[in-house]
């Protein structure tokens, strides 16, 4: 279905959306705004979705997945011919951007909008007016979360990618 070069490539791909998230979350976090919402977003989305998908297709295929026999073991998880110190990179990974998206959640106070020349904050019918500032640190915060799950996706997309791509046995 994919070919090793085909999901070696998804993985890197991945791995750039991996990084593209992550630069991002950063730069939002300082508030510097290198580029516009919908170009980050977009672009994590483009990075991260074809290696996600392809990798879930290519493990569940090659690997007839099942249940782990351990729950918590993180061996049970990753396949036999995957280093343990490679799954523990991405799971820590991961947990960064779940960290990363735990607190701009944390950070949000409401629903930025505007109207005519006010910059609002919206939150359970309860508006309040803000400055610009506030109002960009509001939408920093919505792109933050949706970077943090891309970059989350994205780890698994490399992960998963490469560890089918970089299995010996033929499945």
């Amino acid at each position: 279905m994919f070919t090793r070069r085909g999901l070696l490539g998804l993985s890197l791909v991945c791995g750039a959306g991996v990084l593209w998230s992550a630069a991002l979350i950063v730069a939002y976090a300082f508030e510097a705004r290198p580029v516009i919402t919908p170009i980050a977003v977009g672009m994590a989305a483009i990075l991260t979705v074809p290696g996600f998908a392809a990798g879930i297709l290519a493990n569940r295929r090659g690997y007839q997945t099942r249940r782990p026999r351990r729950l918590w073991s993180l061996a049970s998880w990753v396949p036999p011919h995957v280093p343990i110190w490679a799954a523990a990179v991405a799971a820590l990974a991961f947990f960064g951007f779940w960290l990363a998206l735990v607190l701009a959640f944390t950070a949000l106070d409401g629903t930025p909008q505007r109207r005519g020349d006010q910059y609002l904050l919206v939150d359970h019918d309860r508006e309040v007016v803000v400055d610009r500032a506030a109002y960009d640190r509001q939408i920093d915060h919505e792109t933050q979360i949706s970077l943090g799950v891309l970059g989350a996706f994205a780890v698994g997309g490399t992960f998963l990618c490469a560890a089918r791509a970089t299995d010996h046995e033929e499945g």
